[in-house]
């Protein structure tokens, strides 16, 4: 009897793959070992680490993973292809517990791109899932577009991954098409009238365009699938996955009609969503479910005064049962490193000593400009912490003038690459101004393709957080920052977002050190 007929629902993650393939969610090689491990230690049972064929820095990074972590299954992608199995297999081989993950696309759509008919994408399917087989036994197939893949064929195709030695069949959603009736009867459809489908486990892997994502992956659940796959603050392409918090916090709320368990700790989901989120450069919303800032904020003068008689007039759970803790205004100027380490750590930030400094000396800054510390805002500090692989361009100063009468106009000294250069522009309003001298300073050809506010905290003392995006010949990167001054946070972000640019460049094989500035008189 395998896990399809248990209580048991295995948690495939897949942040560091298909999270990362949203526009300008690129993680750095530490960012990604930091999220892994973070993945491991609350208890993810499959982590899909990245796509090894992709480029050498995928290929480090799984690598690197496959190696350090614990306890999950440690996952590679891989097209219906030998080359790109192999590879993956060379990344993932040295895990405790390694996993192929294949795909190839079967719907009529999917399958005029390689210009293949159903036998002899019939006959690739059965060669590949059979090739992954003899490197490791733990294998996964995907026809991908399933929901669209006309029904009969979907049987067959699905068949032949099972005796080629699949061990796992992920049936996604790969547009967001489907709706939870009809991911429950695919679900069940395919048990039923697949050879050897009682002998494998079938996973649910749903996007959220159509906004039913979790809600898709919950009714194949109840169907028999027993692996959903999702990601942290279901990041994703276009709208998204699956959200991770969602699925688990949904299972543990509504156990009394989905009496299913996972090995996820969800007290560590809140300090996970706020690191994915930081690194990401990806804000969660304020109203997103579980780990939205208000997701356990109430307004309403009838729901404040339930909350105050019984908070479960209005909360179908505790903050504690996410691992949020109240917001506290604790830190100050008087705050020491001690106390600012381990306030960090409860926000799930773990710091080397030379990080502390760092942060620290950025902590004292706010401080003397900020009257009340907030948790979000130590949050926003770390988010916009120095990252040792994107640092080429620096800010030294800036002065901006502005207003309703005269030019608006910018002032900056940037380091770049070791030697200052300055430089004086105008714009329309200060952050024009401000961008038009970087640009100004360091030439590119990246194109601005968000500008995006808002406010830490509350107060006119309130920290914003800039977020800028930014897209060069195909490659997509966002930067963020926080600042009491509006101004000097847009310029760091977008400092930022070219610095990870860099990285970009440099992952995808340009040289990055081509890079021009020049100095204005």
């Amino acid at each position: 009897m395998t896990d399809q007929t248990q209580d048991r629902v295995l948690i495939f993650d897949t942040t560091l793959r298909d999270g990362e393939q949203s526009p300008g969610a690129t993680m750095t090689h530490a960012e990604k070992l930091e999220i892994a491990q973070l993945l491991d230690e609350m208890g993810v049972d499959v982590i899909e680490a990245g796509f090894p064929i992709a480029s050498e820095g995928d290929f480090a990074a799984v690598s690197e993973i496959a190696r350090q972590s614990q306890n999950a299954q440690i996952c590679g992608l891989a097209r219906a292809q030998f080359p790109d199995i192999d590879r993956c297999w060379e990344a993932i081989k040295h895990a405790r517990r390694p996993r192929i993950h294949t795909f190839i696309g079967t719907s009529p759509l999917h399958r005029a791109i390689p210009n293949l008919d159903m036998d002899q994408m019939a006959e690739r399917i059965h060669d590949t899932v059979t090739h992954a087989r003899n490197l490791c036994d733990n294998v996964q197939w995907s026809p991908m577009d399933a929901t669209r893949t006309e029904l009969d064929y979907l049987y067959r195709v699905v068949e032949i991954a099972i005796k080629a030695g699949a061990t796992t069949i992920n049936i996604p959603d790969t547009v967001g098409y489907t709706a939870p009736r009809e991911s429950a009867d695919l679900i069940a459809k395919l048990l039923e009238n697949v050879p050897g489908a009682d002998e494998i486990i079938f996973a649910t892997h749903c996007h959220n365009d159509l906004g039913m994502a979790t809600a898709n992956s919950l009714a194949a659940v109840e169907a028999g699938a027993r692996q959903i796959e999702c990601t942290i603050n279901g990041l994703g392409e276009r709208a998204g996955n699956t959200a991770l918090e969602e699925v688990v916090m949904a299972l543990k709320v509504r156990n009394d009609i989905m009496p299913f368990q996972t090995g996820v700790d969800s007290t560590k989901i809140m300090n996970i969503s706020r690191r994915v989120s930081s690194v990401s450069g990806f804000a969660v919303q304020f109203n997103k479910a579980i780990v939205g800032k208000n997701a356990f904020a109430h307004e309403s003068g009838i729901h404040q005064d339930g909350m105050l008689k019984n908070a479960e007039t209005f909360e179908i759970m505790r903050p504690e049962d996410v691992g949020l803790t109240e917001t506290n205004i604790v830190m100050g100027k008087h705050s020491g490193r001690a106390a600012l380490r381990s306030k960090l750590e409860n926000l799930g930030f773990e710091l080397g000593d030379n990080q502390l400094k760092d942060v620290f000396v950025r902590f004292k800054e706010l401080a003397d400009r900020k009257k009340e510390i907030y948790d979000e805002d130590l949050i926003a500090l770390m988010r916009t912490a120095a990252d040792p692989e994107a640092d080429r361009i620096k800010l030294k100063s800036m002065h901006v003038v502005c207003g309703t009468d005269g030019p608006n106009e910018a002032r900056m000294t940037l380091v770049v690459d070791g030697t200052e250069h300055s430089t004086e522009k105008s714009g329309d309003g200060p952050v024009d101004a401000s961008f038009n001298c970087i640009k100004a300073l360091v030439t590119h050809s990246a194109r601005l393709q968000l500008y995006q506010v808002a406010a830490v905290t509350e107060g006119t003392d309130a920290q914003a957080t800039v977020s800028v995006r930014l897209e060069e010949e195909g490659r997509i990167v966002t930067g963020q920052s926080a600042d009491t001054d509006t101004v000097v946070a847009s310029a760091r972000a977008y400092i930022h977002a070219l610095n990870r640019l860099l990285v970009r460049r440099e992952r995808g094989g340009t040289d990055a050190k081509d890079i021009s500035y020049k100095v204005v008189s």
